[in-house]
């Protein structure tokens, strides 16, 4: 892929942000910190060729599964873009009018194939799909924080033994969690180190530069892949990047907005 192109998936990310930006304003609610930390990787993986859409069918032949639900509203513009998620869903959000989106994602949302919410379920149901499926790619996103969670490190010795290779696992690692910083709430210490110990092939990247993440896709994987995303709670907006107090949608006030505003003008023009 080269600069062009490149620079394009970052060019819609923006776009995205833009777009969430607005919607989270507009709804009042959401979890804008952890959606735009993960934004990036999504983009890349929906317009960088590995998604492989079926345009008569209108769906993706492979799977993305946000494990952090609270991030879902990520995919809604991405699958909006591609005609899989109807216009009037994305426009009535928000307004009191009828639609299918909630700030968590559920399977009654066209193109989300799992509905999550409590946290540390993304891989398991990844590697259930994957052996049902082993046609299709499951690619799935988990938060640091659900290394807190014992289901997260069951899912992954499954993966590991049963050497999952149509199954790609991004962590997507800023730093914070919900009550601060992760190295004051619960050590993980090196992430890296810890799965060194497991039989994947493990991979670290700049969550938000497309080209990092599609060198580590296109790598070939020997064994299961896992995708180490260092990246920015709250990216794109400097209000809200680094603040663990993003994590939910909070009282935002014009002047504020016009600043979110012009930083992502900035960054799209």
């Amino acid at each position: 892929m080269d600069s062009h192109e490149l620079g394009f998936i970052t060019k819609l990310a923006n776009e995205y942000r833009k777009e969430l930006f607005e919607k989270f304003v507009e709804v009042g609610q959401g979890h804008p910190g952890s959606t735009f930390s993960m934004l990036d990787i999504v983009t890349t993986l929906y317009h960088g060729g590995y998604m492989d859409f079926n345009h008569n069918k209108n769906r993706f032949n492979n799977k993305v599964l946000i494990s952090k639900g609270h991030a879902t509203v990520a995919l809604y513009p991405i699958l909006k873009h591609f005609g899989v998620l109807p216009k009037e869903d994305w426009d009535n959000w928000g307004k009191g009018k009828e639609s299918c989106l909630r700030v968590f994602g559920n399977i009654s949302i066209p193109g989300i194939d799992m509905t999550s919410g409590s946290l540390g379920h993304g891989v398991g149901v990844g590697a259930g799909m994957a052996i049902a499926n082993p046609d299709q790619h499951i690619y799935t996103v988990i938060s640091e924080g659900e290394l807190y969670e014992g289901s997260t490190w069951e899912a992954l010795l499954f993966v590991a033994h049963r050497q999952i290779k149509n199954m790609t696992i991004f962590i997507d690692i800023n730093n914070l969690i919900i009550l601060g910083k992760t190295d004051d709430c619960l050590m993980l210490n090196s992430i890296r180190e810890k799965l060194s110990g497991f039989p994947f092939d493990l991979y670290s990247v700049n969550g938000h530069e497309p080209e990092s993440i599609i060198a580590a896709l296109d790598t070939t994987a020997y064994q299961p892949k896992i995708i180490l995303c260092n990246t920015v709670k709250g990216k794109g907006f400097s209000l809200m990047e680094n603040k663990p107090e993003w994590h939910y949608m909070q009282p935002i006030t014009p002047e504020q907005i016009e600043q979110c505003r012009k930083e992502i003008n900035d960054a799209t023009a």
